[in-house]
């Protein structure tokens, strides 16, 4: 790998401390500072540029959001866009999305057996 060589400037202060660091570790300041850099610069997350995917990893680093199960992905209609779902909620007006559930569950439910009486 072709390396590019960096030249810090560093107050007296922070070098005293990084070589400090770097002699109880058994290490030169430089090895120790690019170690430092390396460390901190390819543990980062890459930027994430749209709001969806910001509230995505906040929702999966505090564990909110997880992958669907075999189960439930078994049971998941994958015909379903978003725009359907958006499409049918506005035309919802003031009903909650529990009670559209509801609905549609009974509307299913008679669908399937038309003889049944509510």
């Amino acid at each position: 790998m072709q390396e590019t060589t960096l030249t810090l400037e560093l107050a007296p202060e922070l070098y005293r401390r990084l070589s400090e660091e770097a002699e109880h570790l058994g290490e030169t300041p430089q090895s120790v500072a690019r170690q430092w850099l390396t460390e901190r610069l390819m543990t980062q997350t890459p930027k994430i540029d749209s709001d969806r995917e910001k509230a995505r990893q906040a929702l999966a680093q505090a564990g909110l959001l997880a992958e669907l199960g075999p189960n439930l992905r078994r049971l998941a209609d994958s015909s379903v866009r978003l725009e359907s779902v958006v499409a049918a909620l506005s035309q919802a007006g003031d009903k909650s999305l529990s009670e559209i559930i509801l609905e549609q569950r009974a509307e299913g439910l008679a669908a399937e057996n038309p003889n049944a009486h509510p």
